[in-house]
């Protein structure tokens, strides 16, 4: 990115817009998804359009990136021959669109069932095949997690950010369990997966985002059969995430 176009996308009335923007363009792109679907397939429909919002909305945005490690991966994986779940950190509201478009496989994430109600939006989401969790009470939990055990095991990809929220300062927080029991559960490896640049690209509490670069660092994917433990797998996957975050910071 030139300096120049960095000055004017990092204008306040350029922040504005793009807002504005995507405030329209996101339902926009959920009717698309909605009307292709039954043309091209509800999955199909959904990782082709949602992408291409995702890239032009950055680009708007004045945020490029640069992935990395994904041609080290095996060729299984990179086919989406091979299910996986993808984990990562997780420093910004920008972070699910973003690897949306990032991550050269279809991989969907795990959502509340609320949101499958909310119009336009959940609607997608469905055709995406985004796995709900209903929290209601817990024997639906526990239905949950053994449906998604199934779609993962039948070659549904998921990305999961395991410190389960957003960081507030920029550092790596805690990382929850019920990812890795999940994984060990659906007996799929674990892609440690770091992104470094949403924190600076928008701030917590903040709507505006400003120009930058993000980085999608992928490891090598950790069997979850090796571990006795999920503490283990996860003290495992943590090293790394930690390890390809430096990595990142340094590209």
């Amino acid at each position: 990115m030139t300096g120049s176009s960095r000055s004017w996308r990092d204008n306040p009335v350029w922040g504005f817009f793009t807002l504005l923007w995507a405030l329209l363009t996101v339902p926009l792109t959920c009717i698309g998804i909605l009307l292709a679907a039954p043309f091209l397939g509800s999955r199909k429909s959904f990782f082709t359009i949602g992408p291409i919002w995702a890239k032009q909305m950055f680009w708007v945005c004045g945020i490029s990136w640069e992935i990395q490690g994904w041609e080290a991966l095996p060729e299984a994986i990179r086919s989406n021959r091979q299910p996986v779940i993808f984990m990562s950190n997780h420093e910004s509201q920008l972070d699910p669109p973003l690897l949306i478009a990032a991550i050269p496989v279809p991989a969907v994430y795990l959502a509340k069932k609320e949101v499958k109600y909310i119009p336009f939006v959940g609607w997608a989401a469905m055709c995406a095949g985004v796995i709900w969790i209903d929290r209601s009470n817990r024997d639906r939990a526990i239905n949950s997690i053994k449906d998604a055990v199934a779609k993962i095991r039948r070659g549904r990809n998921v990305v999961i950010f395991v410190e389960g929220t957003r960081t507030r300062t920029g550092e790596l927080l805690p990382f929850k369990k019920g990812g890795f029991q999940l994984a060990m559960d659906a007996g799929v490896s674990i892609v440690p997966l770091a992104t470094v640049g949403g924190y600076e690209a928008l701030r917590p509490g903040s709507a505006r985002v400003h120009p930058g670069r993000y980085v999608v660092s992928f490891g090598e994917p950790v069997d979850t059969a090796s571990f006795r433990n999920r503490e283990e797998l996860m003290r495992e996957v943590r090293a790394r995430i930690e390890k390809l975050i430096v990595e990142a910071k340094k590209a």
